[in-house]
């Protein structure tokens, strides 16, 4: 049975009911129940529902409703995990670098991202073929799934390393088993030529929150140039998202994650939850789940910031109150994050995937590494003007260099960025290692802790797929 359902998930479903996707955490809420795959997606209604299921699959536990953010700062100097035997140990697996094949992060985690995979596959192989009453409309659809695609892919070869490649709709449940992992190489190959498509295929604007558009497609590209080194390229396309004038830095730190704002002006993409609908089933439970133990009803203190960090906020600094808060009894949280008292299970914060603060130090980043020190530090200092700080006084590339990143952990705590800004760099070990001693930890770190254990299930399912080191 275990390798059955892992091979129905894998696949999306294609040969299964589609109530798994039916009415729960999707943009447009339109259940699709007791329908056939086979007799499914043939008029463009039924497209538009699935395209909403495959924006669906981003809100699931494994995927942004809990487990990637997670992975993206907890193994990192950023956060931490207060009670490490809380939910089985899977966070605290992370934060002690203890993590095994066995942990249910991971396993959803590969899961819910090839759902969400075959899903768009599905419809990129199918939408050709099905009448649309607006061309523009069809187009852009076809940016969404490649857009949606290439995170999905994006998020994976960073986790996993190399991982299977399925671009292809299929109906044989055993089509993608036993060709065992492909290149991350390839892997970063399909995720930009899906990046390249997204861009031309999606429009400047959408009226629908949460709908990717073409700067989302861009920034993302950016930071997968980033990402392998390729820094004039990283450039080129982020300074398209500038000129574009979609986005810009709200004035005050406090009005970005505001509930009452989402979506602002300097998001670019975000994952949507709203709380108090659909039996507050539409929430996000990472409020609950990231908030000290016994702060609020069901806290489990899991990706807290560390004390190390919250002191690297100086007293002027605007989001060292805006972005994290702190108990009576001195421990850190996110402040990004926001529930009702009463529900605070069903929170109604979005996941933030891409702003433009993130744009513009990324931009800092890649002109710094293009030897151009002292234009890195305009984008930079836009983003330390807006936090009430000075700007940076920093000379030469490696000092500009270590501004930049501090300046990414200020700004973007939280958000899932820390632990793979630290892999891309390739400073994961020697930072950890020394943050480890500062703080008289025996944990040390190699090369065989920067990628996750491959998950058990999957491996137990086909044999092809070998474990990492």
């Amino acid at each position: 049975m275990k390798k059955i359902i892992n091979k129905t998930l894998i696949t999306g479903g294609l040969f299964c009911l589609l109530g798994i996707i039916s009415c729960t955490k999707e943009l447009d809420q339109q259940p699709i129940t007791a329908k056939s795959l086979a007799n499914f997606l043939t008029t463009e209604t039924e497209v538009e529902e699935y395209v909403n299921a495959v924006y669906g699959t981003l809100q699931l536990n494994g995927l942004y409703g809990l487990y990637l953010p997670a992975i993206g700062e907890i193994p990192s100097d950023n956060t931490f995990d207060e009670v490490p035997a809380n939910d089985g140990g899977m966070y605290g697996q992370l934060d002690q670098f203890t993590t095994v094949a066995s942990n249910g992060m991971l396993s959803d985690l590969w899961k819910n991202s090839y759902q969400g995979i075959q899903r768009a596959n599905t419809v990129l192989n199918r939408i050709d073929g099905i009448s649309y009453a607006s061309a523009a409309i069809k187009q852009a659809r076809k940016g969404e799934m490649h857009f949606v695609r290439a995170l999905l892919y994006f998020n994976m070869v960073r986790v996993f390393g190399d991982v299977p490649l399925v671009t292809n709709e299929t109906t044989n449940p055993n089509a993608f088993f036993g060709q065992g992992r492909t290149s991350k190489n390839l892997v970063y190959a399909q995720i930009i030529s899906d990046l390249t498509n997204a861009i031309q295929e999606l429009p400047a604007s959408t009226t629908t929150p949460g709908k990717a558009v073409k700067t989302a497609a861009q920034s993302l590209m950016g930071k997968v140039y980033l990402t392998l080194g390729k820094f004039a390229e990283s450039k080129a396309v982020l300074t398209d998202v500038v000129a574009s004038a979609k986005h810009t830095l709200l004035a005050e730190p406090a009005d970005i994650f505001a509930l009452n704002n989402k979506n602002n002006n300097e998001i670019i993409f975000a994952v949507q939850f709203a709380s108090g609908i659909n039996g507050n089933s539409e929430g996000s439970s990472a409020y609950q789940q990231f908030s000290p133990s016994g702060t609020i009803s069901g806290a489990k203190g899991h990706n807290l910031p560390t004390k190390s960090f919250y002191q690297l906020y100086s007293a002027s600094d605007k989001r060292k109150t805006a972005y994290v808060g702190i108990t009576s009894a001195g421990t850190p949280f996110s402040t990004k994050l926001k529930a009702a008292a009463t529900t605070p299970a069903d929170g109604g914060s979005n996941f933030v995937v891409l702003r433009y603060a993130d744009v513009l130090l990324m931009l800092a980043e890649d002109e710094n590494e293009l030897g151009n020190a002292e234009t890195a530090k305009t984008y930079l200092n836009l983003v330390r003007r807006r936090a009430g700080l000075a700007d940076a006084t920093q000379q030469g590339q490696v000092d500009v260099r270590d501004a930049i990143t501090l300046e990414r952990r200020l700004e973007l705590i939280g958000e899932g960025h820390r632990w793979f800004d630290l892999l891309r760099t390739g400073t994961a070990i020697s930072v950890m290692n020394a943050w480890f001693a500062s703080q008289n930890l025996t944990t040390r770190i190699t090369d065989r802790d920067l990628l996750q254990p491959i998950p058990q299930d999957q491996i137990d399912t086909d044999p092809a797929i070998k474990q990492n080191p």
